[in-house]
């Protein structure tokens, strides 16, 4: 059974470990190399300071995290953010990205966020059909703007209105 709720520090080691398949075997995410533990603790303690940071839990287990962020470290960018969803990769397509990205929107519904936005590699790994699934719009394509084990990368702009 799929649950939500925010995330707790204890749960930074599984958070990593999903992460880590994406950084290691994907262009999903830009790093290199896995974070430390202790650099995804301080990663969730800055955004989560602000923001919502939720996980996914299936039969007890993190099965997927999501967090909204600083869209533009200006004051101006206020009422927008960027969201940041991973799942693990045994428990894609099972609904715990849908149950994520749901809630965090419920979740900023009380805030002054009305913009989110999305960067996803493009095009391929199946989050451009997620993303639009939730209700995003590619707004641009940036060209071959990243580069990860020999091979460009283009990063589509995605955006969700949620209030206007």
């Amino acid at each position: 059974m799929l649950s939500i709720r925010k995330a707790l520090p204890e749960d930074i080691g599984r958070i990593r470990e999903i992460y880590s398949y994406y950084v290691e075997n994907t262009a999903v995410s830009f790093e290199f190399e896995t974070p430390s533990k202790s650099e995804m603790e301080r990663r969730y303690c800055e955004i989560s300071e602000n923001y919502p940071y939720l996980v996914a839990l299936s039969d007890g287990i993190v099965s997927g995290y999501a967090y909204a962020h600083s869209f533009i470290d200006r004051a101006a960018y206020k009422i927008s953010a960027e969201v940041t969803i991973y799942v693990d990769k045994s428990s894609t397509g099972l609904g715990a990205g849908k149950m994520l990205y749901k809630e965090l929107e419920k979740e900023l519904e009380s805030t002054d966020i009305r913009n989110l936005y999305a960067l996803v590699t493009y095009p391929g790994w199946g989050s451009i059909e997620f993303h639009k699934k939730m209700g995003y719009r590619i707004k641009g394509i940036m060209d071959n703007c990243g580069i990860k084990n020999g091979r460009y990368y283009s990063v589509a702009y995605m955006e969700k209105i949620i209030k206007k």
